[in-house]
């Protein structure tokens, strides 16, 4: 292992180095001895197809002009955030340590267990559900999961629409789960709808 890759050099308080660190009021404790075991991953676009804009990330700090688009209406009183949002040219932001509950799971279920954003880590990719996503956000998502297993025992990695069937759609079919896995080179176990 390299000295770049050493989990105490880019980690620090649960935020990781190579993110833009941008914290968001949207957190709380996770309950007492509740473990990170798994990774949500998303997908999110403001307005819905529109990528680059700043609107995210107002979102996430509760500062969006609910006035900028018609659809922003619908957010109105919406307290959300997730740890990570990976844009379409691949750069990272953070939002919240990983230590802390992040709020982008909503009402969901996974392995039996309720509360998905007691024991997970949220990341968004800048996308439409459904569609496809970048190779430069596949390459940074790939980064992250792994500098993420540094620091936490992660058991497995699923979509929105995974612990929220009906409720939610996202990533959707355009995210390649296969492709993910032979990135990372984790067994597939760890990807249960790969």
């Amino acid at each position: 292992m390299s000295a770049v890759d050493r989990p105490q050099q880019t980690w620090a308080d649960g935020w990781w180095a190579p993110a833009r660190r941008v914290p968001s009021p949207h957190h709380n404790a996770r309950p007492h001895g509740v473990a990170v075991e798994g990774v949500v991953l998303h997908s999110i676009s403001l307005p819905a197809g529109s990528y680059g804009g700043p609107e995210v990330e107002d979102l996430f700090l509760n500062r969006l002009d609910l006035s900028a688009h018609e659809s922003f209406e619908s957010l109105r009183g919406l307290q959300v955030s997730a740890h990570f949002f990976i844009r379409r040219e691949g750069a990272c932001l953070q939002f919240v340590p990983v230590q802390a509950r992040a709020w982008h799971a909503g009402r969901s279920s996974f392995l039996g267990r309720e509360n998905c954003n007691d024991f997970t880590v949220g990341i968004e990719l800048e996308g439409l559900e459904g569609h496809a996503f970048e190779p430069a956000q596949y390459r940074s998502l790939v980064r992250l999961l792994r500098a993420l297993r540094q620091v936490i025992p992660l058991r497995w990695v699923a979509g929105h629409e995974h612990i929220a069937p009906g409720r939610k759609g996202d990533p959707g079919p355009g995210f390649d789960w296969a492709g993910l896995q032979r990135r990372l080179r984790w067994s597939a176990g760890r990807f249960p709808f790969a």
